[in-house]
C-alpha cells in the first residue's frame, strides 16, 4: 500500500486488492466505525466525483474508504481482464483485507449498490449495515437513460445529454460540468474499459447484477434504501422491491430528485445516512 504522491482530490492511496492496484480515498479516524462507499457506472465516473459531497460528511464520525473499482477512474486495468460481479466483489473484499478492516458498512451507488447485494450475500460475515441508493441488483428492464449512459461514445454535446438524464434540477446541468465529466470520460483507457464493460444488448449487463430474491430475503443487515423519486436511470420500483423483499430495510424516497440524490440533495442525504449508520 503505498500513498499517491499527487495533490490532486482525486488521487488517494494506492492499495493491492486481490492482486489488482486500486485507487483509493480514504478519510476519518483509523478507530471509527468503517464504511465502504461504491462509486456508479456512468462515463468517467471516479469514486471522488461520485462522493465529493459524502465523504467528508461521513468522515465526521467514521472510517470512511472509497476505491475506485476496476475499470473504473484510476485504478489499474490489467489487460485482458474479464469484468464481472464476482471480480468487483473479490476487489472490494481485498481492499477491506489491504486496509485491515474486518467488517464495515457499505454505501452502494447504483451499479454499487448491486456490488453492495452481492458482496453482502458472498460474505455477509464483513458487512455491518448496508446502504442502497437508486440500487441495481434487482429485476427490471433497462431504462432509455441506463442504455443512453451505458452507451455513451465521448463528446462533449453527448456527456450532456447524458447527465440531463441523472439530474432533476437543469441548474445542475451546466455547459462547465458537462466540460469537465467529458474530460474526465476521455483520459487515457477510461473510455475503452467503459465500452467493454456494458457493450450492447445492455439488458444481459442489467441482469448479470442481480441478486436473487431469496437470497436478498435471508440477508441479516439493517439496510435503508434511498430513491429519488423523478430518476430516470434506475426506476423508483428497484427500491419498492427492495422493500418488500429485504427483512430489515426502510426506504427513503426524494421529491424533485433524479438519479443524484448523493449530490441534489447533499445535505439530506448525508444526514440520513450518517444518523443510520451510526445509530
Amino acid at each position: 500500500m503505498t500513498a499517491a504522491t499527487s495533490d490532486r482530490p482525486e488521487l488517494g492511496i494506492d492499495v493491492d486488492a486481490d492482486g489488482i492496484r486500486t485507487n483509493c480515498l480514504v478519510a476519518g479516524d483509523e478507530a471509527a466505525p468503517p464504511v465502504m462507499l461504491l462509486h456508479g457506472s456512468g462515463p468517467g465516473v471516479t469514486a471522488y466525483a461520485n462522493w465529493r459531497l459524502t465523504i467528508p460528511a461521513l468522515a465526521q464520525r467514521m472510517r470512511v474508504v472509497a476505491p475506485d473499482l476496476v475499470g473504473f477512474g484510476f485504478t489499474e486495468r490489467p489487460e485482458g481482464i474479464e469484468y464481472s460481479m464476482q471480480r468487483w466483489v473479490d476487489q472490494a473484499v481485498g481492499v477491506l483485507d489491504e486496509l485491515g478492516i474486518d467488517r464495515a458498512s457499505l454505501v452502494g451507488n447504483s451499479f454499487g449498490g448491486a456490488l453492495a447485494l452481492s458482496l453482502a450475500a458472498r460474505h455477509p460475515d464483513r458487512v455491518d449495515r448496508l446502504v442502497l441508493m437508486g440500487s441495481v441488483g434487482v429485476p427490471f428492464e433497462i431504462t432509455e437513460g441506463l442504455d443512453a449512459v451505458w452507451g455513451y461514445q465521448p463528446s462533449p454535446e453527448n456527456m450532456r445529454r447524458i447527465m440531463d438524464y441523472f439530474a432533476w434540477s437543469r441548474e445542475l446541468v451546466t455547459d462547465e460540468l458537462a466540460e469537465v465529466r467529458y474530460r474526465a470520460s476521455v483520459q487515457p483507457g477510461f473510455q475503452e474499459s467503459f465500452e467493454a464493460m456494458f457493450p450492447a444488448p445492455r439488458q444481459r449487463w442489467v441482469d448479470a447484477m442481480v441478486t436473487p430474491d431469496d437470497v436478498i430475503a435471508a440477508l441479516p443487515h439493517r439496510t435503508l434504501v434511498v430513491h429519488g423519486r423523478d430518476d430516470r436511470v434506475i426506476p423508483l420500483e428497484n427500491a419498492l422491491h427492495l422493500l418488500r423483499t429485504l427483512p430489515d430495510v426502510r426506504l427513503h424516497v426524494f421529491g424533485r430528485c433524479g438519479h443524484w440524490t448523493q449530490i441534489e440533495h447533499a445535505d439530506a442525504f448525508n444526514r440520513l445516512v450518517l444518523d443510520f449508520l451510526v445509530a
